[in-house]
């Protein structure tokens, strides 16, 4: 494929995707009045929760809400947040992501749609990577998903 068909192949797949998305949002947690993210240092922010909720995180309904329109990159905050976190016993993560998916109706964006980003986890002695569902587009309270901890100063 040439490289002038390939933004016409992404906006027909973006206009599919949206045209998927019901007029309901399926997000269990999104918070408008949820505070500013902080930052301690320039890449790693100010978590003080932890969630007791099985699903946040590791669910598309429940997804870690990290706002981005403070920021003109869209992945500096997922990076923020992820640089935070630690595996259950304090070991260091490596994160990648994995795939944009699960479109949901949003007033942030321009064409009304929002996607998840889903990144995948893992640390020394893990059996099994994990996978966290990040929203770029709503807010919400930022909280350390179950079966992780916070990153030592």
């Amino acid at each position: 494929m040439n490289n002038m068909n390939k933004p016409l192949l992404f906006i027909a797949m973006l206009i599919i995707g949206v045209s998927c998305v019901g007029t309901k949002s399926t997000l269990k947690n999104v918070d408008d009045t949820a505070p500013n993210l902080m930052l301690s240092n320039e890449n790693t922010f100010v978590i003080a929760n932890y969630s007791t909720d099985k699903k946040y995180g590791y669910d598309a309904d429940y997804p870690i809400n990290i706002f981005y329109y403070n920021t003109l990159n869209d992945t500096a905050n997922q990076q923020r947040f992820l640089n935070a976190l630690a595996g259950p016993k304090g070991e260091k993560i490596s994160f990648v992501k994995l795939e944009s998916c699960c479109p949901f109706p949003t007033k942030r964006t321009d064409l009304g749609a929002g996607f998840l980003d889903v990144y995948e986890l893992k640390w020394t002695g893990q059996k099994k990577p994990i996978k966290l569902y990040l929203n770029i587009y709503e807010k919400g309270i930022l909280m350390v998903p179950v079966g992780l901890t916070l990153k030592k100063k």
